[in-house]
């Protein structure tokens, strides 16, 4: 395949853009039919949900302006016209969970929703008040998952999820990482502790999860959700000047977005990776990674070797 057969994501919505005022709620751009998106187990219930969400961080960070708001409203329908259920969130993440809020309100709260965050706080009094408040801002009345972010005074807020759980404020809880740091106290907890879900990094670059985390998951039945799939958008950057290998076709990759996406989630252990955009185009192909055969133990290999001869 040629260079020239190339279109780069970012440069492709900047012609895009330009050549429109805005982007309609209409017709999508990907094939996408929600009731062929692939599902993941959450093992402890046997419940699935989509292998692809929604993250949040910085892209959904725009206050209160109200063309951004309507942005962010047409990028989160492009995700559930697409079949997308998990939305993943944090009090860390600015103004996110408010700007979530204002959205889902604004498309009626879609029935597929599996709603997630975290709490980010020092202290059980103000963990309890900052979930308090992060529910306030989605508008929802119960979370489908709450998780501690970044082990923050992880043992306090444990105590404190568990009891929700058992009262039925809430469906899951678990734990997160996004900074690569402190696995080892990580997989302890996922060892030791009454936990649903855990989240952390795993991309075609950082496979160190592979080593031990996701190994602990599968056998202790622990949900996973991945972020930073594509590392902050610096793999895209990285093969986008190269050619997709024409065997990708085999396993329903058109982009390179697609080829990332549908590494993380054929991993056994992975439920859903939650990668994040703030442009509709993105979100559709994104979505579409979902869709078609997932790369077996053999393709998964000859993903690897290609991406690390490039």
């Amino acid at each position: 395949m040629s260079h020239s057969l190339f279109v780069n994501r970012r440069d492709f919505v900047k012609t895009l853009l330009a050549s429109c005022s805005a982007i309609s709620f209409a017709t999508p751009a990907w094939s996408l039919t929600p009731s062929s998106l692939i599902k993941k187990t959450i093992p402890k219930t046997g419940e699935q949900i989509p292998s692809l969400g929604m993250g949040s961080w910085i892209t959904f960070n725009v206050g209160p302006d109200t063309q951004l708001r309507l942005d962010r409203t047409k990028v989160l329908k492009a995700f559930f016209d697409a079949g997308g259920g998990l939305v993943d969130s944090s009090p860390m993440y600015g103004s996110s969970e408010e700007v979530i809020g204002h959205c889902l309100e604004q498309l009626a709260f879609p029935k597929g929703l599996f709603s997630a965050t975290k709490v980010w706080t020092p202290l059980k009094s103000r963990g309890i008040s900052q979930m308090e408040n992060s529910m306030k801002l989605w508008g929802i009345k119960r979370f489908d998952l709450l998780q501690i972010h970044n082990l923050v005074d992880w043992k306090t807020h444990l105590a404190t999820l568990k009891d929700m759980k058992e009262k039925g404020l809430v469906r899951y809880i678990g734990i997160t990482t996004s900074h690569g740091r402190r696995h080892g106290e990580f997989a302890q907890i996922m060892k030791t502790q009454d936990i649903d879900f855990v989240q952390f990094t795993y991309n075609i670059d950082d496979r160190e999860a592979e080593n031990q985390l996701l190994p602990i998951a599968q056998d202790k039945g622990l949900a996973v959700i991945i972020n930073r799939p594509f590392q902050r958008g610096s793999l895209i950057d990285r093969f986008a000047a190269h050619p997709l290998p024409e065997w990708a076709s085999q396993i329903g990759c058109k982009t390179w977005p697609q080829f990332l996406l549908k590494f993380i989630i054929s991993h056994p252990a992975v439920t859903c990776a939650i990668p994040a955009t703030s442009q509709v185009s993105h979100m559709q192909e994104n979505m579409a990674a979902a869709l078609g055969p997932l790369p077996d133990e053999n393709m998964r290999a000859r993903m690897i070797t290609y991406c690390n001869s490039l």
